[in-house]
């Protein structure tokens, strides 16, 4: 597996990827051939117990801020009951179906034969074994859901809680059950300032213990961190810069100092150990990076000039960064919904709406401004009009330019006319509060900028920084961008909505039309592709073309793709080492490898690898170069 696997991404000293043998292709390789394209079939799964167990475990308890959002419904999390002896019982069956702890012993039980069954070091070991060892120092930047949040508040409704993580643990799910009402209002922002409400002082966990599991039996970057470990990495070499993913990105710099902070660890790195460093970043914490890159250089920021990438960055490793968005946070901010609750059953929609409802969720997230850095950013020029997208497929009966759809013949108090990306933005922010339209606005763009001139004068706005359709990269002409990213895995793309139900006591505007199933509908909700959470439009666009163009790369920086095809096992509850979901691929073998390869200087050796259509989607885009 290993040297096929090298030849393939690697490649074998020339300039042509070698093709692996025609013999059996081992379960962890694709059978895929470079250059070959792939069709995305959307099959249902065929675990559906396991499914509908999970989204309901999860819905119920968090809400889905955790499930629904940035991981899979079906199997975030394998627990262990005795961390709930503290739960009143009674409480917990008013939520949860029958049946149910019987269905969560059986998933967290294979949950356990799996992880014992894998070699957690095996990757790093091997690399180890080729000669290979620790290089640049390594500088990790995790997503939203991989860093816990714990609370250092010391009033009297903070007290219990007082260094306990309100995000991120069994602490969180005890409060969240028994104590609702005040983990609101701890998780949430306040509205004028964006910043923590008067008593309230959560703040994002550091060190490796604040990404590298979710809660007990859920890992996030830990099998990262071991092979890591396994190349020499300890924590004098390698350093985990978690944040609030609460704060709008100014936010982050005004509360905590983040990126001072993120700049003067990676100036000590370069000077202890005289190398550039390595950035990892996943999720959204590649936007992070991205916003970083501009603020350092910015005299309204770092002040380190428009060199200091150069001179203190060795590489970006982009894995599953959402770039440009995902379409989903527009339907979770919009109305508190995505996929993983429109297609519950009608007991599990009880249990979840009379525990947190859908006006609540939405709330929720409107009250953190990082999650509305996610929009889709844009515009119609990526994601498509009512006439055409550029992801659409052959014989499609819709376009997924028509983004938000409505029924007609319905007496429902809808608007008149379907609504493409920028139809669905605009609403949103003509529906929503004063304070979150102007929170959004004054944070961050979602626009495009068509000439050198306008990316050139958007450096000056910050607002900017976040959206590489704006923005350049930096004036790092060594600086090495790896885009790694998994494809293959169907991904919510369009939605149908309707108006609430007659006599429902909400303030929404629209619910997602869970009663439509037909065609390529399911439960109100259109997929396309992606990794299950970001659509492949967001996470290949930029490195697939964007970055090709001179504006958007003035300095020319080597931008090295490698798409990974979802292929998981069948009843491993996270995948197994093949898997492209968005937060799954963390533990993928041939990820873990070439973070390794990175890291040990070896960079170099890994060749593109693009097996999705999203060349042909980029050229369909309406962005050109400059004449």
């Amino acid at each position: 597996m290993a040297s096929t696997l090298r030849r393939r991404v690697f490649g074998n000293g020339n300039d042509t990827p070698t093709e692996p043998s025609p013999a059996q292709t081992p379960r962890n390789q694709s059978p895929v051939r470079p250059g070959e394209k792939v069709k995305v079939v959307h099959k249902r799964k065929e675990t559906r117990k396991r499914k509908t167990t999970g989204i309901f475990f999860l819905g119920s308890l968090f809400g889905i801020i955790a499930a629904g959002f940035f991981a899979k419904s079906n199997d975030l999390i394998g627990f262990e009951f005795p961390e709930l002896r503290d739960l009143s019982m009674d409480n917990l069956f008013e939520i949860l179906p029958a049946g149910f702890v019987k269905d969560m012993r059986e998933l967290v039980n294979g949950e356990r034969d799996f992880l014992e069954s894998y070699d957690a070091f095996s990757v790093g070991l091997k690399v180890r074994s080729e000669g290979l060892s620790s290089h640049h120092p390594m500088v990790l930047i995790p997503g939203v859901i991989s860093t816990g949040l714990e609370s250092w508040g010391t009033s009297n409704e903070s007290l219990p809680y007082f260094r306990k993580r309100l995000w991120g643990s069994w602490s969180m799910m005890r409060a969240l059950v028994m104590d609702k009402e005040n983990w609101k209002r701890h998780i949430m922002l306040d509205h004028t300032t964006g910043l923590d409400p008067p008593g309230i002082k959560l703040r994002a966990a550091q060190g490796f213990d604040a990404t590298d599991f979710f809660i007990t039996g859920y890992w996030i970057w830990n099998k990262i961190i071991e092979n890591l470990a396994s190349l020499g990495y300890d924590p004098t070499n390698s350093f985990t810069a978690a944040y609030d993913w609460r704060l709008a990105y100014p936010n982050l710099e005004k509360r905590d100092q983040y990126f001072s902070r993120l700049k003067a660890h990676i100036e000590m790195a370069v000077k202890l150990d005289n190398k550039k460093v390595v950035l990892t970043s996943h999720s959204m914490g590649s936007q992070v990076v991205f916003y970083f890159f501009h603020w350092v250089a910015s005299e309204q920021g770092g002040r380190g000039g428009d060199d200091w990438v150069e001179r203190h960055v060795d590489s970006w490793i982009n894995v599953s960064g959402c770039m440009l968005g995902a379409v989903k946070d527009v339907a979770a901010i919009l109305s508190g919904e995505m996929r993983d609750t429109a297609q519950l059953n009608a007991f599990a929609v009880y249990g979840l709406e009379k525990f947190l409802s859908k006006e609540e969720r939405a709330e929720i997230f409107r009250a953190m401004p990082g999650m509305s850095s996610m929009l889709p950013m844009g515009g119609n020029a990526i994601w498509g009009d009512l006439d055409g997208a550029p992801d659409d497929q052959p014989g499609q009966a819709v376009s997924f330019g028509s983004f938000l759809n409505f029924r007609t013949n319905q007496n429902w108090t809808i608007p008149k006319t379907n609504f493409t990306v920028d139809d669905a933005m605009q609403y949103l922010y003509d529906t929503t509060d004063d304070w979150y339209r102007d929170s959004v606005k004054r944070s961050y763009s979602q626009g495009v900028a068509h000439t050198m001139k306008e990316v050139t004068s958007n450096e000056l706005d910050p607002r900017k920084w976040i959206n590489p359709l704006e923005t350049r990269l930096p004036l790092a002409p060594s600086l090495k961008v790896y885009c790694f990213y998994g494809v293959g895995k169907p991904t919510e793309r369009a939605y149908y909505y309707r108006s609430p139900e007659l006599g429902a006591l909400t303030n929404l505007n629209m619910t997602i039309d869970t009663a439509l199933i037909q065609g390529d509908v399911d439960h109100g909700v259109v997929m396309g592709e992606g990794d299950g959470t970001v659509n492949l439009m967001s996470t290949g666009y930029m490195c697939n073309k964007g970055w090709n163009m001179k504006r958007y790369n003035p300095a020319g920086a080597k931008v090295t793709v490698v798409e990974m095809p979802h292929e998981p096992e069948r009843f491993n509850p996270r995948g197994g080492p093949n898997t492209a979901d968005h937060v799954d691929i963390l533990g993928r073998s041939n990820l873990n490898e070439l973070i390794l390869r990175i890291a040990a200087g070896r960079g170099g050796e890994i060749q593109d690898y693009v097996v999705s259509n999203i060349r042909e989607y980029a050229e369909r885009a309406k962005i050109f170069e400059e004449e």
